[in-house]
């Protein structure tokens, strides 16, 4: 079955001829990236959007990634933070960053003559939330995982398969999404999430939030470590560490990390 579905990943993109991806570097444009350069060699060209709700040293690994590879790579500037639709991040702020996205992609593409933008999105992707789905499809670009049905772990396992060395790799969604919805987004916000997320993971942790309420640091992890992580760090030297990023307080979830979490607001809003 996976056989399958990567032979039509490889005939989907046989029969675009070029195509730029929209790449992020997390597991799922990686894995399209790679298939892409398989079957179009230098007629395929990755692009990674560059801006403050991307995590510096994730912007490292899109680009280590990609030469591992070997795909055409470089990097765009992106401004959504000039759009208030954006920073004042209402329930469907990821609409107005990838319409910023892909209105920076498209007229590149076409400049370059790369008939198809592609994107990351998976079969899973289509079951949530996402609004920025419809910002990219609007402006015609394609989601090659989505149209075959592969889902997230479908990718993983067709990533493993084609031995790329990220195929493990946690989700990583922007920054942003560290917010509770109605709470402004900074460019200083977004920089101290980042860091506490990334002195979390010096710790070993690897799938994990920060989500950033007010000026409290809530920390998720999954379930099964929150009781070692207590009994093993300590608690106070990660205290200070996140408040020298710029957090007052410093919280741990005791439900634990789920993807989308900041969601649920919007599924009790439907029920009320």
């Amino acid at each position: 079955m996976l056989t399958e579905k990567l032979e039509s990943l490889r005939a989907l993109f046989a029969e675009m001829d070029r195509a730029l991806i929209a790449y992020s570097g997390g597991i799922d444009s990686t894995l399209v990236a790679k298939v892409a350069y398989d079957v179009l060699g230098d007629r395929a060209l990755a692009i990674t959007a560059e801006s403050p709700s991307l995590l510096p040293e994730d912007l490292e690994d899109a680009q280590i990634q990609a030469a591992e590879i070997g795909v055409l790579h470089e990097v765009v500037q992106t401004h959504e933070m000039d759009n208030p639709n954006y920073t004042s991040n209402p329930v469907n702020r990821c609409y107005f960053c990838k319409s910023e996205l892909h209105d920076t992609l498209k007229p590149l593409a076409l400049r370059r003559g790369y008939p198809y933008v592609v994107d990351g999105v998976n079969a899973d992707d289509l079951l949530d939330y996402r609004p920025g789905i419809q910002a990219a499809k609007e402006r015609g670009a394609r989601s090659p995982l989505a149209e075959l049905g592969i889902s997230k772990l479908e990718v993983r396992e067709i990533s493993r398969h084609l031995g790329l060395s990220c195929w493990d790799k946690p989700a990583q969604p922007c920054l942003s999404s560290r917010f509770p919805y109605g709470e402004e987004i900074t460019a200083a916000k977004l920089q101290r999430v980042g860091r506490a997320e990334r002195h979390l993971r010096t710790l070993g942790l690897k799938n994990l939030r920060v989500r950033s309420v007010g000026d409290t640091a809530q920390i998720e992890l999954m379930p099964e470590q929150i009781k070692e992580f207590v009994l093993t760090t300590d608690l106070a030297v990660l205290t200070t560490t996140l408040q020298s990023y710029g957090f007052l307080y410093v919280t741990l979830d005791l439900e634990g990390y789920r993807s989308g979490k900041l969601n649920k607001v919007l599924q009790l809003a439907q029920t009320s």
